[in-house]
């Protein structure tokens, strides 16, 4: 791996780090009333969150170790990153200020477009196939069985695509149907064109 590409990571580790660091202080200014560990485990409810800790595990892995991870992971560490920004821009998105709006766009922007470009200009892209990105839906689908245990037992809901309550299960199975649809689509043309590029 050359020096350029386990710079590039590290940066990549570094912005992502420093943008949950700023959420989470952010989320705890907000509620001064939890703990750290409240605060933290506030957090983990969104995928938005554990995503971007998966990047910065992984890109703080390659840098460390100077060795670069399997192209299956990496594929879909781009594939749901870059799906974290667009699904957040196009349904989530609100306006947003001061750490909170520092916060946004490091996690829904500058994290998930150095990710991608570092999937496009660095990562391996041997033996993807469409296999591959059925295997991508394991991540999405795990975290939709883990947000809605943790609603049913906490009665806060992540997001309002797996939140029964208000749009009723036939709406969360309607949304979590969509998002496969979508995730299943994005990582099929992620395929081919690792095939292009390779």
């Amino acid at each position: 791996m050359t020096t350029r590409t386990r710079l590039f990571a590290l940066v990549i580790a570094l912005l992502t780090l420093a943008a949950l660091a700023v959420q989470f202080t952010a989320t705890a200014q907000a509620n001064p009333h939890y703990t750290p560990p409240e605060t933290l485990w506030r957090l983990l409810r969104y995928f938005t969150i554990l995503t971007n800790a998966l990047v910065a595990g992984t890109f703080l892995w390659i840098a460390a170790r100077d060795r670069m991870a399997g192209a299956a992971w990496l594929g879909g560490l781009a594939l749901w990153i870059g799906i974290v920004g667009v699904v957040y821009h196009l349904l989530l998105a609100k306006p947003l200020t001061g750490l909170d709006a520092l916060a946004d766009l490091g996690l829904h922007t500058v994290t998930p477009v150095l990710t991608v470009l570092f999937w496009i200009f660095a990562a391996p892209k041997h033996g993807l196939r469409l296999g591959t990105a059925l295997a991508w839906m394991l991540w999405p689908l795990a975290y939709v069985g883990y947000a809605l245990l943790r609603g049913e037992i906490e009665g806060i809901y992540p997001y309002f695509f797996v939140d029964p309550t208000a749009v009723g299960w036939s709406g969360v199975a309607r949304w979590s149907g969509l998002l496969c649809v979508g995730f299943v689509s994005a990582g099929a043309m992620q395929v081919g064109i690792a095939r292009l590029l390779r």
